[in-house]
């Protein structure tokens, strides 16, 4: 398959570029700046991409068959909408029909019916990531883009790690362990998103992964 993975050059965009090539896609990897892009020996395309503007993402996608989306910007996170817009009107006019959207877990439900989010314990500086990460679920949910979107959360806590293989899959809800622990590496959340590319069962829908 052919795919092109956005806000490739971060943390989890570089592994969803890793985890598309183990698979034997045939990868290209966007981001703001092309400089910070690793070609992987040549078998990656890189291309400079401003994932907020429909016309640049609709360049830069053309012909390829699927998209993933890592793209964030910790100082300025409520341009999460701007992407989100930007993605499925630019996709839609280079005719990619699916994207699968590494989103936040701060809009995911936890026992008491609040959002994760809204919960006391919630850490302020984490807040405007997860508000605007919200704010973009809702724009892919209230869209009648033809692009078959899939949204996913992770756990509480995302960061580098193992690659196990390993993960449990849930709806809206905060999944945690036997421990109470809520957290997924980003290796492991990494194919959870290709693997929802390649098979997918949760179109037009937000879905949650977690250890």
């Amino acid at each position: 398959m052919k795919l092109i993975v956005f806000g490739a050059s971060g943390l989890l965009g570089s592994r969803l570029v890793a985890e598309a090539l183990e698979r034997g896609h045939e990868v290209s990897a966007a981001a703001r700046d092309a400089s910070r892009l690793e070609g992987h020996g040549g078998r990656v395309r890189t291309v400079s991409a401003d994932a907020t503007d429909a016309a640049s993402v609709a360049a830069v996608a053309a012909g390829h068959e699927g998209a993933l989306s890592a793209v964030t910007q910790h100082d300025r996170p409520q341009m999460l909408v701007d992407v989100a817009r930007a993605l499925l009107d630019g996709l839609a006019r280079a005719g990619v029909e699916r994207l699968v959207v590494a989103g936040g877990a701060g809009s995911l439900r936890v026992p008491s019916g609040e959002r994760l989010v809204d919960t006391p314990d919630f850490h302020e500086e984490w807040k405007p990531e997860a508000l605007a990460q919200a704010d973009a679920l809702a724009v892919y949910q209230s869209s009648s883009s033809p692009v078959q979107w899939s949204y996913l959360s992770p756990a509480a806590l995302l960061e580098p790690g193992e690659r196990t293989g390993r993960y449990r899959l849930g709806g809206d809800e905060l999944l945690v362990d036997e421990h109470g622990r809520s957290r997924i590496t980003m290796e492991d959340f990494a194919i959870a998103m290709l693997d929802e590319l390649e098979h997918p069962r949760h179109a037009r829908r937000r879905f949650t992964a977690a250890h």
